[in-house]
């Protein structure tokens, strides 16, 4: 057996992706790092509009095309027609990235039950569109790569006095759902391993965006080993790993890119 190079590895050339929230804050640069690595790209969303303006601003290398559709993971009906739209515009779909996320800014204080129910549903939303992902790459006999989104907040508490007097806590139900989406990949990596079908998760943290208060980040950076905040490029290479061939043999994993937050 020849020995597949670096190039060959994390090339993903005549490969499809279907990412979602494509077009947010984090989401633009994972979805450059498919695209650059030779994907052809798939931005969901629930505007089109944006979805289509990020997709069209995507690089291209050799057939790849780019693609944008409308899938909202909160609703049942989205999942299914968007993922199909995704299938017919581009094909097929080798990899999902499951990064879209819906959320209400309340905290443990104030937090309601219908609010705290509601962002669960992002969990749902991964699973039906991870199991579509597993049944459609099944029954073209291909293999698959699924990562979802997690966060460093789904495996430690975040620290009170970060927040205190700047803005509401860390939401309590953002916790509870990034916990989930670890473990549940774990539980749907073990199942689907014989399809193969790998299934990881990728929890930066943190990476705030420019609309986060600046005295938050601030104290944010003194909870860091690295004492500074993630970038979002820095995602680009551990994404790569996980939907690549670079990462074949991976699957199971939740790989914290954190600046060495949850290593103390």
């Amino acid at each position: 057996m020849t020995e597949p190079t670096i190039q060959n590895l994390f090339d993903l050339t005549g490969r499809v992706a279907l990412i979602t929230g494509g077009s947010g804050f984090l989401g633009q640069s994972m979805s450059r790092a498919l695209a650059e690595a030779g994907a052809s790209v798939v931005i969901a969303s629930r505007d089109l509009a944006r979805a289509q303006a990020v997709a069209d601003g995507l690089p291209k290398s050799g057939n790849a095309m780019h693609h944008a559709v409308v899938l909202d993971q909160l609703d049942e009906n989205s999942i299914h027609s968007g993922f199909d739209a995704a299938v017919k515009a581009a094909g097929k779909v080798d990899i999902l990235i499951n990064n879209g996320q819906q959320g209400h800014a309340l905290d443990l204080t104030n937090v309601t039950a219908e609010a705290f129910s509601r962002d669960l549903q992002n969990a749902t939303g991964y699973f039906l569109l991870a199991r579509h992902m597993r049944d459609h790459v099944v029954s073209r006999s291909a293999p698959g790569a699924i990562v979802m989104i997690g966060s460093m907040y789904g495996v430690v508490g975040s620290y009170p006095d970060a927040y205190d007097g700047i803005c509401v806590a860390s939401p309590v139900q953002y916790h509870a759902l990034k916990g989930g989406i670890i473990h549940m990949t774990r539980h749907l990596a073990v199942y689907w391993a014989k399809d193969q079908v790998r299934v990881n998760c990728l929890s930066p943290g943190p990476f705030p965006s420019e609309k986060a208060p600046s005295a938050m980040v601030e104290r944010l950076k003194t909870k860091s080993p690295m004492k500074r905040m993630g970038v979002p490029h820095e995602l680009k290479g551990p994404l790569l790993m996980l939907t690549s061939d670079a990462g074949s043999y991976v699957t199971g994993q939740n790989l914290l890119v954190d600046g060495g937050w949850t290593a103390w």
